[in-house]
């Protein structure tokens, strides 16, 4: 025996016992009075108005919302939108066969437009604002100035700025003396010009007009102006700049004005005349604002100017002959337009780089401490039980510490028959419910966390469909051998529905029931039925629940598979019977927690659920904290879990964890080889960087199973567009939309250090189809996320702001590619001169850099550099192919090509049914109602039993021979529990509704021991030496010998367990 339990239990398998006793507290703790969280407050509004109840109603019938009436502004714009496309159209041409689905191509067509609104108007940002409000040829753009001061060896002719770095100064001029002097200032009346190259200047009577630009007072000693063979003799290059001054640099100049913004240089007028000149108004107007006018002004003229008729016919002829460059401004629409680029500049490169620091951060510093074992210092306080009810839970009034109906004085514990010393007794005695013999020591509302441990009792569900042999068993193969106890750990897998894979000779059921080694005690499973998600007869749905233990290299994990198998109706008439789809298969497991954490009404699946699991586990399944959801196609690592759970240990405001998920077939075609990059950096990158943003208390708080949860996730009826997408195609990112819309104040985390692997699309038609689905439930989810307010942050540093800058880049992704490459290409033929043109090269760098460089710190892999290169050649395909047949296919709820069925039709639904279903077909009990039954029916086999061997003296078999029991033994109701005895002789209606078989018949081994046993358990019991162990394993449990009293055999059993988990540990 020694050697049977080595062989089918590991170490890690073996709890170590603690010491320290759980601390008193008084019989009236409640966790209602506990609950102290943001999450007591008022629920949000549901997404999609689901009925107040999934149950049925006093009458007998279900709830269903009305949906179409009264005014619907989205529906009224759709229809306006799509006004050139009536309906009999459509239904005729157009192959859409009813309302809803003209509707919904409606709404598709009025969600692409807002598209199109939302591309172009990104695309006018980035291209056409520039353009428009601020031309490149505009004099009053500022990119065409350079600011007179700034550029050193330049000078300004005729207000064109000059480098002469390499200038060959003629004798007379020392143009580098000059420069030196005054960077960039004017040298215009250094060259040789006469009154006849200034046609503006004709017919004007004014001696600012007529005087000869070169004299004695102003020599011309460089050559013709007009004549390019000057400018080459002189080696000076135009940099097709104009000169640019600001308003204190105009007053600091000695004859210089302004008009319109043009600095004009009159310097070589006031030096030909030194006084004025009498009658001449334009030369009274000239000294007037050089002279007369304060300095601080700026001296601008354009006023003085402007106002008198006579003078301002001359502003041309001054312009064109005394130019000297112009006011470095900025108009309006060069403002705005530059606002609008240094903007974009500062928000997008803030998120790129602020997402990059926060993941390296993450990376480096919060992940290992997060995958890290949990301290002592926590596991050694204390807590509310679990098997305290949480707020709003059905307890009865004369329940004074608020525990559930089925805890007992083991804290969870199957409770251990009295003593006696008929194993037949002993049976029947061990299948009465604690709550329903009389007790006086009922479960203690606080208990030590060192009772559970490190290891949290964990639910993997794992959904099936169609996969194969190999998927499954490689799934399930991964997940048993992970390191962590079997004995905390349940294997809970639905099938959904009698389906047979394309290709596969054997359906999933068969499959998945071939891989189980199935526990005896609970015979052959009969259909149970629950309310599934679907429309009409699909409401209801049967299922059938195999327990037993799933074996793998010496290990020995609990499993449980149910498999959906519909009614009788359903399975003899329907391709794919049971099949509801993945989002029932996981309601099953979320609405039986519900119940059970709430002691609400439960269906049969739900009550023999509750059974299988108290034996597989040896606790209640309050007592299950954390659950791992796996598809059925990937493959988790040994120490995944372990990591997981330790998260949820450092920060109990953590309400999900999600890990890396690697390609296992990256190199198997090129349509995988451009998913590993992709795969790698939106965890890396994205999930990192919300993980960064988003000591409580001692009490255990529904979260999953919290009911609005529950209800809002059950949603029956979707009839828009917006429904269907985030119903029928992101089951998953819908529930975690819900989970933040509820707990906004909880956190969502990616750790890194829990990895999986899973097989990826290898053809193109399949990664279509399914990046189809994703984008469109992405999209409409982020539409809903949006609107939470209360995310944590403020503005632009708020993961609201995020979501939004997620929503708006997903959705423009087609012009954003096209906008890419125009940049790259512009770049090549134009290199940018000016900071302001380099602004979205830093973006397409910092983009598509930041990246890389995250890869290079994190991994330390360069193979993953060449998987970007990949990617990044692929970003056609990602930003423009897939996002443009997604948008287009907003109105296609299939799942396409993924996960295909044996002779299934494409498009074929799985939750349409027909007719009108009222659930009273489904009965719903509570717990209590459920186990008085199930004592009824065994003792009415055991009557039968008996009446049959008093009249023919034979032995007599009843429903199910597991529900056989030899001896009489009356049980003792609590007050007032029920009006009928347990006892009673009438025939109970609910018996076909309860499994046949007995999980405590005597010819079976007694549960396993589910909590580690306090210190007051084992105070007595001593520690055994190698012989001694040897020889109490192979002398048994039940047989103890040493003359001790019956009533001392299963407290030694439960002595020598822990004895032999601590040496096993010792050990190890």
């Amino acid at each position: 025996m020694a050697s049977s339990f080595a062989a089918r239990h590991g170490r890690s398998d073996v709890p170590i016992p603690t010491s320290r006793a759980p601390i008193s507290s008084g019989t009236t703790v409640r966790r209602t009075k506990t609950l102290t969280r943001p999450e007591r407050s008022v629920a949000p509004v549901p997404l999609i108005n689901p009925p107040s109840s999934l149950t049925p109603s006093a009458s007998g019938s279900i709830p269903v919302p009305s949906f179409g009436g009264g005014f619907d502004a989205w529906r009224l714009f759709s229809q306006v939108i799509t006004f050139w496309a009536p309906s009999f159209v459509l239904s005729s041409i157009g192959g859409l066969r009813d309302k809803t689905m003209i509707q919904a191509w409606r709404e598709k067509i009025a969600l692409c437009f807002i598209i199109v609104l939302l591309c172009l108007a990104v695309g006018f940002i980035t291209v056409g604002t520039q353009k428009v409000l601020c031309p490149s040829d505009s004099g009053n753009n500022p990119a065409t100035y350079s600011t007179m001061g700034s550029v050193a060896e330049s000078l300004g002719v005729q207000g064109v700025l000059f480098n002469i770095t390499a200038a060959k100064s003629p004798t007379g001029v020392d143009l580098f003396q000059l420069t030196s002097q005054q960077p960039g200032q004017d040298i215009t009346p250094y060259f040789t010009r006469s009154a006849s190259n200034y046609p503006a200047c004709d017919g004007l009577s004014f001696r600012a007009a007529l005087d000869a630009p070169c004299n004695t007072a102003t020599p011309c000693p460089l050559g013709p102006l007009n004549s390019s063979s000057t400018f080459s003799q002189l080696d000076i290059l135009s940099m097709s700049l104009l000169v640019g001054y600001d308003w204190s640099q105009v007053a600091n100049l000695s004859n210089y004005f302004v008009i319109d913004g043009a600095v004009l240089n009159m310097g070589p007028y006031m030096s030909l005349h030194h006084n004025p000149i009498p009658g001449d108004d334009l030369d009274l107007a000239i000294r007037t604002v050089l002279r007369n006018q304060d300095p601080s002004s700026g001296k601008d003229g354009t006023m003085l100017f402007y106002a008198r008729s006579d003078i301002k016919s001359a502003i041309p002829c001054l312009t064109q002959r005394y130019y000297a460059g112009n006011i470095d401004k900025v108009t309006p629409g060069c403002f705005i337009s530059s606002l609008f680029l240094y903007v974009g500049l500062i928000v997008i490169l803030s998120l790129v780089f602020v997402r990059f620091a926060m993941a390296c951060v993450f990376n480096w510093f919060l992940s290992e401490r997060l995958a890290g074992p949990p301290d002592t210092m926590h596991l050694n306080r204390s807590a509310i039980s679990p098997a305290v009810l949480p707020e709003g839970a059905n307890i009865s009034i004369d329940n004074k510490t608020g525990t559930a109906p089925w805890a007992g004085p083991k804290n969870g514990k199957l409770a251990k028959p009295p003593a006696t010393n008929n194993k037949s007794m002993r049976s029947l005695a061990m299948s009465s419910s604690t709550t329903l013999i009389a007790s006086t020591d009922n479960a203690p509302p606080v208990m030590s966390l060192a009772q559970i441990g490190a290891e949290l009792f964990a639910i993997c569900l794992v959904t099936c469909y169609s996969e194969g042999e190999e998927s499954l068993r490689t799934t399930l193969d991964s997940i048993s051998l992970t390191e962590y106890s079997d004995r905390r750990k349940l294997l809970f897998i639905v099938a959904d529905g009698m389906i047979t894979g394309a290709g596969e000779k054997k359906s999933t059921p068969d499959i998945c029931v071939s891989l189980l080694e199935a526990d005896p005690r609970f015979g052959n499973p009969t259909p149970m039925s629950y309310f599934a998600i679907g429309s009409g007869s699909k409401r209801e749905n049967r299922a059938m629940i195999y327990a037993g233990h799933y074996t793998i290299a010496g290990r020995r994990t609990p499993t449980v598979i149910i498999v959906k198998c519909g009614t009788e109706a359903e399975a003899s008439s329907e391709k794919k019977p049971g099949n509801r789809g993945k989002r029932d298969s996981q309601l099953i497991l979320m609405n039986f927690f519900s119940r059970v954490t709430y002691n609400d009404r439960m269906t049969p699946l739900d009550f023999d659920l509750f059974r299988k699991l108290h034996v597989l586990m040896g606790v209640t399944p309050d007592f299950f904290e954390v659950c791992l959801m796996v598809d059925a196609d990937t493959k988790v690592f040994p120490d995944s879990l372990k990591y997981l759970v330790n998260c949820m240990h450092h920060d109990q405001l953590i309400m999900g964890v999600c890990g890396e998920t690697r390609i296992a077939n990256k190199r198997q075609s090129w349509v995988t080889a451009i998913q590993v990059f992709e795969y790698f950096i939106s965890h890396h990158l994205a999930k990192a960087f919300e993980s960064v943003f988003g000591d409580s208390g001692n009490d255990w708080v529904p979260l999953i199973t919290k009911p609005e949860i529950v209800r809002e996730y059950s949603q029956t009826e979707v009839h828009t567009l917006h429904q269907k997408n985030l119903l029928l195609l992101g089951e998953d990112r819908f529930l975690t939309t819900i989970l933040l819309r509820t707990f906004p104040n909880r956190k969502m985390l990616f750790l890194p250090q829990a990895r999986c692997r899973t097989v990826v699309p290898d053809t193109f038609s399949v990664l279509l189809s399914q990046r189809r689905r994703w984008i469109n439930s992405t999209i409409h989810n982020l539409m809903e996320l949006v609107l939470v307010r209360n995310l944590c942050g403020t503005f632009c540093l708020s993961m609201q702001f995020v979501v939004f800058m997620d929503l708006l880049g997903t959705v423009v992704l087609p012009i954003a590619i096209g906008l890419t490459y125009m940049l790259i290409v512009n770049m090549i033929l134009t290199p940018p001169k000016t900071f302001e043109e380099a602004i979205p090269l830093m973006l397409l760098v910092s983009v598509l850099g930041l990246p890389a460089v995250l890869i290079l710190i994190t991994t330390r892999k360069i193979v993953y550099v060449f998987w970007m290169l990949i990617y990044l050649a692929a970003l056609p395909i990602w930003n423009f192919v897939l996002p443009v047949y997604a948008f287009w296919h907003f109105d296609d709820f299939s799942w396409g090509e993924t996960r295909k069925v044996e002779g299934e039709a494409k498009g074929e639904g799985h939750g349409a049914g027909e007719g009108v279903f009222d659930g009273s077909s489904v009965p719903l009990r509570r717990w209590e109602d459920w186990e008085r039954s199930r004592l009824r029916k065994i003792k009415r086999e055991e009557r039968r039993r008996r009446d049959f061997e008093r009249m023919h003296g034979g032995y007599y078999t009843g429903e199910n021979d597991l529900l056989s029991a030899r001896r009489d033994v009356r049980s003792h109701q609590s007050e007032g529990s029920d009006t009928y005895s347990v006892t009673s002789s009438e025939d109970d209606h609910w018996g076909p509704q309860i499994g046949g078989y007995n999980e405590y018949n005597s010819q079976y081994p007694p549960p396993p021991l589910g909590l580690f046993v306090p210190a007051d358990t084992i105070e007595g019991g001593k520690v055994l030496d190698g012989a001694e162990l040897e020889a109490m394993l192979e002398s048994g449990f039940e047989d103890g010998g040493g003359g001790a009293a019956d009533d001392d055999d299963d407290a030694g059993a439960d002595a020598t367990v822990c004895v032999v988990w601590r040496e096993i540990s010792a050990c190890g």
